[in-house]
């Protein structure tokens, strides 16, 4: 295990650097070294790591979220206002309908397996995104407009709009029975998750303020915490939901709020935490990309997947249409808002798994999806954000 571990960081290190001098984003190297040490090429990871692989991933999704919450801006996300509820589903549910028209017309399949299709391809990753806008945060990009912020909450709440939509479709896939009460996850778990959070915040808060610990004492504190909430979103079955990730964000977004250098001090040591996360994330998802689907799938799994993002473009655009954000800024979001990695590489398994007749084109998809849009979408964001935003 130690070894597979060295040959992560040291070779995930090695080709992030190189990426970023060839002026590519860090977390194609990552990405790249999961996938040739991988089981599917050299196979040199530990078996043990691959079975914990979905555990270490979602440790490293806590400390991004962790970190966008103590960066969050509660008063310029207010005045974002109609924009910010929109991104949470709109955009999602524009790329879903994409796929339910191209589906048949490209991969021949039915409207309930295209459906399928696109519930596990319509998710952004907060991985990629997430940390992009971190980097705008902190170089005064769009910042007084919102736009990271807009972005950056939108892709926290996404997620799990679309998580319940793919377990609605499935269950009528597997078993010919639609249960409507399933849907009453979405604003269950949207309204605990804040509501779990924001309680949890202001208690953090007063417990720091009066409590004298290290640094350090609190960064774990959160850590743990965050740990537990995503325990109980995990035992949460049925009709009620709990969303643990929107609340560690909402967590840490009121401790910014209520004490912004608290805020900056902690936000600092997760930012040195994520250097190492960042790689374990990013090369444990590509270790789960079988490249074998992926060069199989031919054009027409690039051809749908570029597809469904134009109706996700289109989702966005409905989003920031009248607002205050001109022409450069509205493309920006349309543009920053189409990375695919974490969901699709945590559930685009579960079909085949449950012998569904999709199964096997749907993972040959979500694979496709993670090598293109995870790494092109990083791209386009640097690229673009110093031409497209303004600086405050």
């Amino acid at each position: 295990m130690l070894l597979s571990f060295a040959l992560l960081f040291l070779c995930g290190l090695a080709l992030g650097d190189l990426c970023k001098k060839i002026k590519f984003p860090a977390l194609f190297g990552f990405m790249l070294t999961g996938i040739i040490l991988g089981p599917y090429c050299l196979n040199w990871i530990d078996a043990s790591i691959l079975d914990a692989s979905s555990a270490l991933r979602k440790i490293a999704l806590i400390i991004i979220l962790l970190r966008a919450g103590l960066n969050l801006d509660i008063d310029a996300l207010k005045k974002v206002g109609r924009p910010a509820i929109l991104m949470c589903f709109l955009p999602a549910t524009f790329e879903i309908l994409g796929f339910a028209c191209l589906g048949p017309v490209i991969l021949h399949l039915s409207l309930l397996d295209s459906l399928i299709m696109g519930s596990v391809l319509a998710a952004v990753s907060p991985a990629v995104v997430v940390p992009n806008m971190l980097k705008l945060i902190d170089e005064k990009y769009g910042v007084r407009e919102g736009i990271p912020q807009l972005i950056m909450a939108g892709a926290s709440v996404d997620d799990v709009f679309v998580i319940v939509l793919f377990s609605a479709f499935t269950s009528l896939a597997s078993s010919g029975s639609f249960q409507a009460i399933s849907f009453l996850r979405i604003p269950t778990s949207i309204l605990s998750g804040i509501g779990v959070g924001v309680v949890l915040g202001l208690l953090l808060h007063v417990f720091f303020k009066k409590v004298d610990m290290r640094n350090t004492v609190k960064v774990i504190t959160l850590l743990c915490i965050s740990f537990l909430l995503v325990t109980v979103e995990d035992a949460c079955t049925g009709w009620f939901g709990f969303s643990g990730l929107l609340a560690i964000m909402a967590m840490s977004a009121v401790i910014h709020f209520q004490d912004p250098a608290i805020s900056k001090t902690i936000s600092a040591s997760y930012s040195e935490l994520w250097i190492c996360a960042e790689v374990l994330l990013f090369a444990l998802v590509g270790a789960a990309v079988d490249i074998h689907y992926a060069l199989a799938s031919g054009v027409s799994a690039i051809l749908i997947i570029l597809g469904a993002l134009v109706f996700r473009m289109m989702g966005v655009y409905c989003c920031v249409t009248k607002t205050q954000l001109d022409k450069k800024e509205r493309l920006f979001c349309m543009l920053a808002y189409t990375p695919k990695a974490t969901v699709q590489a945590a559930i685009g398994s579960i079909p085949m798994a449950m012998g569904l007749a999709c199964g096997k084109v749907v993972l040959t998809v979500a694979v496709c999806s993670i090598l293109l849009t995870a790494p092109l979408g990083a791209f386009v964001i640097n690229a673009t954000y110093q031409k497209l935003l303004k600086k405050d």
